[in-house]
C-alpha cells in the first residue's frame, strides 16, 4: 500500500495476540527490526493496553506479581492453558511458601480502573514482562475480571463461550446463546519507543479502539477518559490490527 505491489515486505518487531487489536509496530529495514525488536526484550518500550472487564477489580489499581506456567486441562476436551504459580499459597490460616516450577515465568502487571459500573469496568494494562496471555490470565485467575468475550480463560476448566450475567447480557443487547460471538475486548492502546538511531526523542504511538469495543463501553455505560480522540480525527502514522 506504501510503495506498490513490488514493494518489499515489511518486518514484523514485536508479537501481538492474533485475537488483540490495537498498536503494531513494522519496519521497512531489517536492521532497523532487529534493533527495535531488541528495545522490546530488554522491556525498553512502555506498553499500555484497554481492556473491558467482566467484574470490577478490587482495590481499583494495583500490581499483579504472580508467575505464569502453561499447564494441561485434564478432561473430554484435554487442551493446554496459561495459568497462575503462586509463590505461596494458604495452610490452615497461615501463608506456607511453595516450590517454584521451574517452568513458571516471572509476570508483573500493573492496572488501574478508568472507569466502572456495579458489574464492569473499563481497565488501563500496563505489562512490565511479557509472558504469553499474561493479562488475560492475570486479570481472570488473579482478579477474578476476566476480559469481556475472552471465551478461553473465563473459566480454567474447559472450553465453552463465556457466560456472562443477564444484566450484562441485557445491556449488550444479547442472548447467552450469541455470547459466543463477543469478541474479545483488549486493545494495545499505546507503545512508547525510547529514541533510536538518528531521533532524538521518543516515539509515541497511539490505536484508538476499534468499532465494536467502543460500541460495547456505550452499551454497558462506560466513560472514556477525555484525551481519547474521536474517531472522525485525522488518524496518525500507526497501524492497527
Amino acid at each position: 500500500m506504501l510503495h506498490g505491489h513490488k514493494a518489499e515486505p515489511l518486518h514484523l518487531c514485536h508479537r501481538l495476540d492474533k485475537e488483540t487489536t490495537g498498536v503494531m509496530v513494522l519496519a521497512r529495514e531489517k536492521e532497523v527490526a532487529h534493533q527495535v525488536q531488541e528495545l522490546f526484550r530488554t522491556r525498553q518500550v512502555a506498553k499500555k493496553y484497554w481492556a473491558i472487564t467482566v467484574h470490577v477489580p478490587v482495590p481499583s489499581a494495583g500490581v499483579v506479581d504472580i508467575p505464569i506456567i502453561e499447564k494441561e486441562v485434564p478432561g473430554q476436551q484435554q487442551h493446554h492453558k496459561m495459568t497462575l504459580s503462586p509463590s505461596y499459597r494458604m495452610d490452615n490460616g497461615e501463608m506456607v511458601r511453595v516450590r517454584t516450577s521451574r517452568k513458571a515465568r516471572v509476570a508483573v502487571t500493573q492496572y488501574q480502573v478508568l472507569s466502572s459500573t456495579v458489574s464492569s469496568a473499563l481497565l488501563e494494562l500496563q505489562p512490565v514482562t511479557g509472558v504469553k496471555h499474561q493479562l488475560r490470565v492475570h486479570l481472570s485467575f488473579g482478579l477474578d475480571c476476566p476480559i469481556l468475550g475472552d471465551h478461553k480463560y473465563s473459566d480454567w476448566s474447559r472450553l465453552a463461550p463465556q457466560k456472562l450475567s443477564v444484566g450484562t447480557l441485557r445491556k449488550l443487547g444479547l442472548p447467552q446463546s450469541k455470547a459466543r460471538h463477543i469478541p474479545l475486548h483488549l486493545h494495545a492502546r499505546q507503545l512508547i519507543l525510547p529514541a533510536l538511531g538518528s531521533r532524538k526523542e521518543e516515539l509515541s504511538l497511539v490505536c484508538r479502539l476499534p468499532r465494536y469495543f467502543a460500541h460495547s463501553l456505550s452499551r454497558l455505560g462506560l466513560k472514556l477518559p477525555s484525551q481519547e480522540p474521536n474517531r472522525d480525527d485525522k488518524a496518525g502514522p500507526l497501524g492497527a490490527q
